[in-house]
């Protein structure tokens, strides 16, 4: 098992899997156009040549950053991989001058284990929501905001 920066190459095998979780409106779906245009946000998991999760860290704002389409594969799950791939986006905010990360997630559970407590949705800055737009549930939201201090 491999956890590294994502390339160009592994776009198609990204969105195969964040297709997966879309598909059952348990994250926002995103085009191939716009997953090259994140690729430098993205880390992976990938074993035996093939990408089995994956992770995106994007900067928000001066002191923030999001953790975005974090998946992986459902036959993948329970093996440390997720906790693997957010441990390195939180690195990497930490690398950056991050303060703190959020999330939007259904994954509560999860992310509670990786240190991240539930906050209100109103106290992220309004720049966040433009991703929003393209949610089949927007504007009626049930995504748990999510926040870490770095």
């Amino acid at each position: 098992m491999i956890i590294r920066k994502a390339t160009v190459n592994d776009i198609p095998g990204i969105k195969s899997i964040i297709d997966i979780y879309a598909k059952q409106e348990m994250m926002l779906p995103r085009s191939l156009s716009e997953l090259y245009e994140f690729t430098r946000s993205f880390c992976v998991c990938e074993i035996d040549n093939e990408i089995i999760g994956c992770c995106a860290l994007q900067v928000s704002w001066e002191d923030m950053a999001e953790v975005m389409s974090f998946a992986v594969r459902s036959e993948y799950r329970d093996q440390g991989i997720g906790t693997k791939l957010v441990s390195t986006s939180l690195e990497e905010a930490k690398a950056l001058g991050i303060n703190s990360v959020f999330t939007l997630t259904y994954a509560v559970p999860f992310f509670e284990k990786q240190g991240f407590k539930t906050i209100d949705k109103q106290l992220l800055p309004h720049k966040i929501w433009s991703g929003c737009i393209k949610c089949p549930k927007f504007p009626n939201c049930d995504e748990v905001a999510m926040l870490k201090d770095v």
